[in-house]
């Protein structure tokens, strides 16, 4: 009887003794989270990612090639931070604070990509609209008045000569020394290339760099067909300038084709043109590019591919704050009337957004009987290839003719454009069920993934073109009661009807305004709409409160890639 009291007492003691030690260290836990400085908390935003994929299928050649481009991604790499702010080292140099470091190393610069562009770092004020385009002190009128036509080029710099005025300088010379080292490494690669498309593509980009003339390396690029790798390279899009809209930012993308998922999306292409017939919009929209001059005969003008890849390295414009997860190039107009565009899905870049950013964010804030409909493949992977997809639709030049609407919408383009994207791909996933693309598809798959991926894309930061197109369509589609919200849970529910009806409302809206170049009409809406409200930012602090991070960040390279 003893014993067994004895034994008992002993187990009491040890069971106090655990709970305090766990307790304890449960607190010391607490104590570490809450000693996490700012700057430590906007770093965990981004979620590590181990950017590998299945090389084993490659050659020796292909590898050695693979190395290749990765150092021309890393001059990207290096030009983009001019692009940007200007000199990178002496700008790092400056910041004392690791973590601020990193996270400036994250946004290239001290501005929040994630939070407006808001500056993180106390001594740096607002980021100039134009980034290191423009002088910083230049104005509308002054742009305006300058006269050289080389101004509007999505390829040259404006600099100030020793008079103080406005002078153009191509890419090509500010960045001589950068330019030929990247060349020189695309022609060594071209020799490394087993197909030929790939080979002469590489070749051409490398004059291209050289000369700022684009032209004949995108309509190679359009022409590869049986490449295995793939390799987006230059300056391509024109998000970082604010101020006009136009100049293309450097970027370096490695990819690696998934030949059994792009078997299966590639039927798709055929379809294209009857998407285009099929928008709600009058035909005057539909049909307003035909009456431009095109690069070659229009019975010549496929509406180009969809494929799916493995994204394998990032570096420039591509790696700054977001990550994209797909691909619609080119973005000159000529080679979209010649030979179409190209949509590339990143199938691991949009895994790894679904399970640890989207998935988590549903969880919290998609009515619970409507969270089965947030799937991957046939809700996510979907929405955001026929994103891509409505990019080559609806209208690139004004209805008379005159200008493209980037052109006519300037700085206004990139939102309305991204937001078209967004609801036309919607809209398309709905036409393509109504044709019996998707016998067995549950359109609320789409609808329920997407009204959960706004609010993913959201927190991006309103200052992001993304951002702002998703504005936008939140606002439009809530005021038509497209969705609801349960002010007692605090969940979001779609109503799919009148989801479908106002998706196709708006796809009108936004195309006409396009097509007419509009740009009056674009301001109004995108500054009267594109912020967020009180109700939807205390939905944004309650996904940021459950510690769901905004993006991803990536851990890559040669050693990544075993090679």
């Amino acid at each position: 009887m003893k014993t067994k009291i004895l034994n008992i007492l002993v187990l009491m003691i040890i069971s106090v003794l655990f709970v305090a030690c766990n307790g304890g260290a449960n607190k010391n836990q607490e104590k570490e989270k809450q000693e996490l400085t700012e700057m430590q908390k906007l770093v965990n935003n981004y979620a590590e990612v181990e950017l590998t994929a299945d090389l084993s299928h490659l050659s020796i050649n292909q590898k050695e090639m693979l190395k290749k481009l990765i150092e021309v991604a890393d001059i990207m790499e290096q030009l983009f931070w001019k692009d940007a702010i200007g000199d990178k080292q002496s700008f790092l140099d400056g910041i004392q604070d690791e973590d601020a470091k990193q996270y400036a190393r994250i946004n290239y610069g001290p501005w929040d990509r994630l939070n407006g562009n808001e500056p993180f770092i106390e001594e740096f004020g607002a980021k100039p609209l134009g980034a290191n385009y423009y002088p910083q002190d230049i104005t509308e009128e002054e742009f305006d008045a300058f006269s050289d036509p080389n101004k509007n080029s999505w390829y040259t710099l404006l600099r100030r000569n020793e008079e103080g005025n406005l002078i153009c300088v191509w890419y090509h010379e500010e960045y001589a020394a950068e330019i030929e080292k990247a060349a020189t490494l695309l022609e060594e690669a071209a020799e490394l290339a087993e197909d030929d498309g790939f080979k002469t593509y590489l070749k051409f980009r490398a004059m291209a760099l050289r000369t700022d003339e684009y032209l004949a390396s995108d309509l190679a690029w359009m022409d590869m067909k049986d490449n295995k790798i793939d390799f987006v390279v230059g300056p391509i899009e024109s998000y970082e300038d604010g101020f006009k809209g136009i100049k293309a930012a450097h970027s370096g993308q490695i990819l690696v084709k998934d030949l059994v998922w792009s078997e299966n999306i590639s039927r798709f292409t055929a379809l294209v043109p009857a998407l285009q017939q099929s928008l709600p919009i009058a035909d005057l929209y539909k049909n307003a590019d035909a009456k431009h001059e095109k690069v070659g005969k229009e019975d010549d003008a496929p509406s180009g591919d969809m494929n799916v890849y493995n994204v394998i390295y990032y570096g420039g414009d591509c790696n700054a704050g977001s990550k994209n997860i797909a691909i619609n190039l080119p973005n000159d107009p000529r080679v979209h009337s010649a030979k179409g565009s190209r949509k590339l899905q990143l199938k691991n870049a949009m895994q790894a957004k679904f399970d640890k950013i989207l998935v988590p964010i549903a969880e919290l804030l998609i009515d619970e009987e409507q969270l089965k409909h947030v799937k991957f493949e046939d809700g996510f992977f979907q929405n955001v290839m026929f994103h891509e997809v409505a990019h080559g639709l609806g209208v690139k030049y004004v209805i008379d003719g005159s200008m493209t609407v980037r052109e006519a919408l300037e700085s206004y383009y990139s939102p309305l454009e991204e937001a078209k994207a967004d609801i036309a791909g919607l809209y398309m996933v709905t036409k393509l069920y109504e044709m019996g693309e998707f016998p067995e598809k549950d359109l609320m798959d789409n609808y329920v993934t997407f009204l959960a991926g706004i609010f993913r894309s959201v927190r991006f930061g309103v200052a992001s073109s993304h951002g702002k197109a998703n504005m936008l369509e939140f606002y439009y589609l809530k005021e038509k009661g497209a969705f609801s919200r349960n002010n007692e849970t605090g969940r979001y529910a779609v109503n799919l009807d009148i989801m479908k009806k106002s998706v196709a409302e708006l796809v009108n809206d936004i195309i006409v305004i396009q097509g007419d170049g509009n740009k009056d009409a674009a301001k109004q809406w995108i500054d009267t709409k594109s912020a967020v409200g009180e109700e939807l930012q205390k939905d944004l602090d309650r996904i940021a409160e459950a510690g769901i991070p905004k993006d991803i960040v990536f851990k890559q390279g040669v050693e990544v890639l075993g090679l």
